[in-house]
């Protein structure tokens, strides 16, 4: 399925990488991009990750195939709002929030007369680095895209925006949108959240740099993620409330088990818990390709 016009908000790295991967798998003729840095979309400009700047939302959407808004949920309503007056039916919306309730919310406020052609989604192949510099074709291939589909939807736009994800390599698949930042609460948006925690109250140690200079590989893999957008994550986490604040009720109730065996010296329990997590983990890790 061919895309003829492909408009992008937000030139990032889910952006650009979805702009790479369609070029790549030879599925669209133009790439035009829209975001808040002028030198990032320079920057897409010379990487040839897209073929013009637009000059605003009108000229971005005018004649498209596909909208992809890929720019932090944040940002949603207001270009949502700015592109509503200038959509034709038949021009097909998507986007690549790592929420979904708030964004569906959004666009049945902002979208209401387009509806139909608009088809939530979720790439599940973030990484650390933002910005289009970190964009690359292979970004998608082999992992998971959510989309979560509004009753509204025409089979046209849901057709095409699932080929589009699967001409980059991913997997689709489809599910409610309740049950997608249910989902994404516990594996995903708590373990930034603990990330981000863990660092910062390291950083705020009076031997932190001591602290940092003997961290090894352990700290390296558990932290990754908290060198991810502080912008983007603090959107997401306010997005996906209270989903989040229940997951993080759940943990800190174990923390408060695994304290209470620390305290009367309950080498049993503790190893029951690690064996049962060592097991879990080591199971879905044979079962997960990365």
């Amino acid at each position: 399925m061919l895309i003829g016009k492909l408009a992008i908000f937000g030139v990032g790295l889910i952006g650009g990488s979805f702009a790479l991967a369609s070029r790549e798998a030879g599925r669209v003729s133009e790439v035009v991009g829209v975001g808040r840095s002028a030198e990032n979309l320079r920057a897409a400009l010379e990487l040839g990750v897209i073929d013009r700047i637009a000059a605003d939302a009108a000229d971005a959407v005018q004649d498209a195939d596909l909208v992809l808004l890929a720019m932090p949920v944040g940002q949603m309503a207001a270009v949502m709002t700015q592109i509503a007056p200038h959509l034709k039916a038949g021009t097909v919306v998507t986007d690549a929030g790592s929420t979904k309730q708030d964004v569906v919310a959004l666009a049945r406020q902002h979208l209401a007369r387009h509806l139909e052609w608009f088809v939530p989604g979720h790439p599940i192949a973030g990484a650390e680095h933002s910005g289009v510099k970190a964009a690359r074709a292979d970004l998608y291939r082999g992992r998971n895209v959510v989309l979560t589909p509004l009753p509204e939807n025409v089979p046209a736009a849901l057709e095409r925006v699932d080929a589009a994800w699967r001409a980059c390599g991913a997997n689709v698949s489809h599910t409610s949108a309740a049950n997608h930042d249910s989902v994404f609460a516990a594996v995903s948006h708590l373990p930034h959240l603990l990330a981000f925690a863990l660092v910062d109250d390291i950083a705020a140690k009076a031997n932190a740099e001591e602290l940092f200079h003997h961290a090894a590989s352990g700290f390296r893999d558990f932290t990754r993620i908290a060198a991810s957008s502080p912008e983007m994550w603090r959107d997401i986490s306010l997005a996906n409330r209270d989903a989040l604040l229940g997951e993080l009720d759940a943990y800190q109730a174990q923390l408060a088990r695994l304290r209470t065996m620390l305290e009367n010296r309950d080498g049993a329990g503790l190893a029951q818990v690690f064996g049962s997590a060592s097991q879990a983990r080591r199971k879905w890790g044979m079962e997960k390709q990365f």
